[in-house]
């Protein structure tokens, strides 16, 4: 067990770090060249930059812990294990994390608690390599995500390896630089095409496109949004600060905010378990009699 919970030192996303900041210098030369004042911000650059050490600080904290526990799942409670080295347990493990991580921020987008935390990385009002270092450190509910898959046989060490290499594959799509790619690789895989769609705030790209590697999930539920101008990034209310403690818990404490002044036990379920921008509403679907007002939505796409 002590061996499964050591390999959580051999991740790919760690080995990646001097690739992902050469990849950030080299974005940032093509944008001075093209005179992209859309392109990087000094301050945002900061802001992205900081939070993604602090995530990884955070993650490496919680993926050990959460190791332990997938390990004793392995170990103890899993009816088989399937081999690692075999080429279709990686096949398998491949879909089922890419399944798994659609639901997971397809939610992420409509619980307000999970929200809350996942709006960090949609509250940059840019889009470059280096947003996609922008990630929230409240990271309890993506480490529950694959409790299944340990449960299932798979090798616990393997569950964060595939799910590093869905995170590198990420940082692909988080640019402007890519126009669309030719058709069958658009019908089948997450494009930066695709992904600037899912960045955006416009009422056409809110709640679209959730999909990791492969944009066949949101064809197949109905989430799929092609791009058809320019995003306009950022929350539908942006937060207007590059502090990146109130980038990571302003949503937080809106919702906290919310749940103390709900009149009703129902209502304070509602702030939390609903859809960021829920609000009491009577039987007429009007605002609730003496409810209190809510903010804007703070929803991203």
């Amino acid at each position: 067990m002590m061996d499964q919970v050591l390999d959580r030192l051999h991740d790919p996303a760690v080995y990646a770090l001097p690739a992902i900041a050469l990849l950030i210098v080299v974005e940032m030369i093509a944008t001075y060249v093209d005179d992209d004042t859309k392109g990087y911000d000094r301050r945002d650059l900061r802001a992205n930059v900081l939070t993604g050490i602090g995530a990884l600080v955070v993650s490496t904290l919680m993926r050990t812990a959460a190791l332990a526990i997938y390990a004793v799942a392995y170990v103890y409670i899993a009816p088989w294990h399937l081999d690692p080295g075999a080429w279709y347990t990686w096949v398998l493990l491949f879909f089922a994390v890419d399944i798994l991580l659609y639901w997971y921020h397809r939610m992420a987008h409509r619980v307000r608690l999970m929200w809350a935390g996942h709006q960090v990385h949609h509250s940059s009002e840019y889009l470059n390599i280096s947003v996609a270092l922008r990630r929230k450190w409240a990271q309890w509910f993506e480490k529950i995500i694959w409790l299944p898959l340990p449960l299932l046989g798979v090798p616990p060490w393997m569950v964060f390896t595939m799910h590093s290499l869905h995170l590198l594959y990420g940082l692909f799509v988080h640019t402007e630089k890519i126009d669309k790619l030719p058709r069958p690789i658009e019908y089948f895989f997450v494009t930066p095409s695709h992904h600037r769609v899912h960045h955006g705030s416009d009422p056409e790209y809110l709640d679209k496109n959730y999909a990791s590697t492969m944009i066949i999930w949101d064809r197949m539920f109905g989430t799929f949004q092609p791009e058809i101008r320019r995003p306009t990034y950022g929350l539908t209310t942006q937060i207007n600060t590059h502090s990146i403690w109130r980038i990571q818990v302003h949503e937080f404490a809106a919702m906290i905010r919310d749940v103390r002044r709900a009149r009703t036990f129902r209502h304070r379920l509602g702030y939390i378990f609903g859809p960021p921008g829920w609000q009491p509403t009577d039987l007429d679907g009007a605002p609730a009699e003496g409810s209190l007002p809510t903010p804007a939505p703070v929803v991203a796409s």
